[in-house]
């Protein structure tokens, strides 16, 4: 694997700790602006199909400066290349991290004859995959698809489904179940008939056990009210095959052990958002995200965006100390964005311990949190406006409304300027109780329309910061082993609750365990 130097043990992080105390901790924005009339100019940037505001962020270019020294030192631009190549930079699980490979055009130049093989695989699958979906498009007696799975086999496509509502022409309504809660499947079978129904069981192994308790909850009702053809009524999304097979299912879609899951989107997980926007629509979704992979792999360190970002998330964490970054899309299609992206940046590097296994000195992920605009505005932003914390915020915003209800969207964009304006500017007020501090940073990410195309790219831009990120920090970023523990647990648990045997238990849950039996 390539080696990397940590970011604690570079020339860099000492630079940045002096000029923390010269210059960072007392950063006042609206100084900088007064003193400075290009700073907008200097701080915001272009990217494929976004444009990024980073000026009301507390750093000065000579900051900037060595986070990208920073960067250079840790092997960054190296580590990043290792990943396009297929190099298993997931060291623990001796995996390579191969999930751009699945937006590269068919004719994509590659590096080795495993790159190509790999890449003729992936078009191989997705041409079956499209077909597929196009085929349940055309089906009319279809009308309800329900996507069963969990992690990012649900985050992941139900986020983008929404996203791209404005786009979906099939006619089917899209359900999702993942939680091992029946309240959820049995909500949504409630108003299902099976007949009309199609279920997608996502799962790699296809033995997740809340997805195949769903599942197989779902085949009882499917046949207990007079459902027939599992086969045609069931797909799976899956690389085990044969016990796909065994549960009555034919047509599979399956992706590699170099995908992972809150990377899979791009792959057959994706498939309940081609059934919703067709298959041109999710080669433009992939293409999108492809232009951002291109923007990541070739920009200069100074206009590489999801760079940027990634160093100002290390500025942030690691030198201001603030430990939860909100997010706010202005746009109700983008209301399951912030899951999404709690999951993509908290289990990819929410990380104790370095690649090697030494413990960090350092913290590593923020928390990720927020609601879409202009909801949070009477939720939570009294905190962020008034609150104790200092809180950084990422604004998402799209300039074109794919409505024609007049006086909302201006509003809506009004609001999201105004917001930013304000956690800046601040208000004075000598009482105390209406004084606004100000100087609270944040992004700016505009999109010119929410387009299968643009939210690729954006979605893109965020797992490549991300990496960036992680790579500094010298974690990880792939492996999830932090999710384990719990699921090994339940399984020891579960069969305790029919027996009472509560031999070996702690005594908290031995005594929850008797309260929920009794």
């Amino acid at each position: 694997m390539m080696t990397r130097t940590r970011c604690d043990h570079t020339p860099a992080w000492a630079q940045l700790q002096a000029a923390y105390q010269a210059t960072g901790k007392d950063f006042d924005l609206r100084e900088a602006f007064a003193a400075d009339g290009q700073r907008f100019a200097r701080f915001s940037q272009s990217a494929p199909l976004v444009f990024a505001d980073l000026s009301k962020n507390r750093i000065d270019a000579a900051s900037q400066e060595l986070l990208f020294q920073l960067a250079h030192e840790s092997g960054l631009l190296a580590h990043r290349d290792a990943m396009y190549a297929g190099v298993p930079i997931n060291n623990t699980e001796q995996r390579a991290v191969w999930h751009t490979l699945l937006r590269a055009p068919s004719d994509a130049a590659t590096a080795s004859a495993e790159e190509a093989q790999a890449l003729t695989q992936v078009h191989d699958t997705l041409d079956a995959m499209l077909i597929y979906a196009e085929a349940v498009r055309a089906d009319a007696a279809i009308t309800d698809v329900v996507n069963i799975g969990i992690g990012g086999s649900d985050l992941g496509p139900q986020m983008a489904v929404l996203a791209l509502d404005a786009f979906a022409t099939s006619g089917k309504r899209l359900h999702f179940v993942s939680n091992v809660d029946g309240h959820e499947l049995a909500a949504t079978l409630a108003h299902l008939k099976p007949g009309s129904t199609l279920f997608l069981v996502a799962s790699k192994t296809f033995t997740t056990i809340e997805t195949m308790t769903n599942a197989q909850s779902a085949k009882r009702w499917f046949e207990s009210n007079g459902g027939v053809d599992i086969a045609r009524h069931f797909a799976a999304l899956t690389t085990n095959v044969a016990a796909a097979k065994d549960f009555g299912i034919t047509t599979t879609f399956g992706f590699w052990d170099w995908v992972g899951g809150r990377y899979s989107l791009w792959s057959a997980i994706g498939l309940p958002l081609a059934i919703a926007i067709g298959a041109q629509g999710f080669r433009e979704f992939l293409a999108g995200a492809h232009a951002m992979d291109q923007h990541f792999r070739t920009a200069p360190l100074e206009t590489n965006l999801p760079v940027r970002l990634g160093l100002l998330d290390l500025w942030y964490r690691n030198f201001h100390g603030f430990t939860s970054r909100s997010i706010a899309p202005y746009h109700s299609a983008l209301r399951r964005l912030p899951a999404y992206l709690q999951q993509l940046e908290m289990e990819s590097n929410g990380k104790r311990v370095d690649a090697t296994g030494a413990a960090l000195p350092f913290g590593t992920s923020p928390v990720l949190w927020g609601e879409p605009g202009t909801n949070g505005q009477h939720a939570y932003f009294q905190m962020l406006h008034q609150g104790t914390d200092v809180v950084p915020v990422e604004f998402v915003a799209v300039k074109k409304p794919r409505h024609h209800l007049d006086a909302h969207h201006p509003l809506l964009l009004a609001n999201v300027l105004a917001q930013a304006q304000a956690l800046m500017v601040g208000k004075a007020d000598a009482g105390g109780h209406k004084h606004f501090p100000g100087n609270r940073p944040s992004t700016f990410l505009l999109l010119d329309d929410l387009t299968p195309a643009s939210f690729g790219a954006l979605i893109a831009l965020q797992e490549h910061r991300v990496f960036v990120s992680g790579a500094l920090w010298g974690i990880n970023s792939f492996d999830q082993w932090g999710v384990e523990l719990g699921k090994v647990l339940a399984k020891d648990i579960a069969p305790r609750l029919a027996s009472g045997d509560t031999q070996g238990l702690d005594g908290s849950t031995a005594g929850l365990l008797g309260m929920l039996r009794a």
